[in-house]
């Protein structure tokens, strides 16, 4: 059976898998209906994050290299309703990412393989991460600023 999981990068050296921190685990949606996934890859587009592409694969090959990889698949059913906080991350990402415009840099100071955490695919997100911050006061304040007007 066919799931909906969004890549970054497909088919390249720096391939990635959009996945979620959640409670410390690292959680990779996978989703039953392509429509649903393009969706949620409409929003994060919406939050300025990289766009990732929405790939049909195995479901149990998916399974599979989650269990391999330490993290936790999860099955998004076609007219899935969340019951609690933690299932709303499952049809709608959270309001804050991680910033992966440079993970490729920060993969390699981090000294970790393939541009991921240890583990962890290269390209792949941390949702609700805190913000990056340059550590420059007066940029910092600018920052808010901006943020102040969306």
């Amino acid at each position: 059976m066919p799931v909906h999981v969004l890549l970054f990068d497909p088919g390249t050296d720096q391939e990635g898998i959009h996945s979620l921190e959640i409670n410390g685990r690292t959680v990779v949606l996978l989703f039953e209906a392509r429509d649903d996934a393009e969706r949620y890859a409409g929003l994060l587009e919406a939050q300025d994050f990289p766009v990732p592409s929405v790939e049909a694969l195995d479901r149990s090959e998916m399974e599979q290299f989650c269990r391999d990889s330490g993290y936790e698949a999860r099955f998004v059913p076609v007219g899935f309703l969340p019951q609690t906080a933690e299932d709303r991350l499952l049809i709608a990402p959270p309001e804050r990412n991680m910033d992966v415009h440079n993970w490729q840099e920060q993969a390699a100071a981090a000294g970790t393989v393939g541009g991921g955490e240890p583990g962890r695919p290269a390209g792949a997100e941390r949702a609700a991460a805190e913000p990056i911050s340059s550590g420059d006061p007066e940029l910092e304040a600018f920052r808010r600023q901006l943020e102040g007007l969306l």
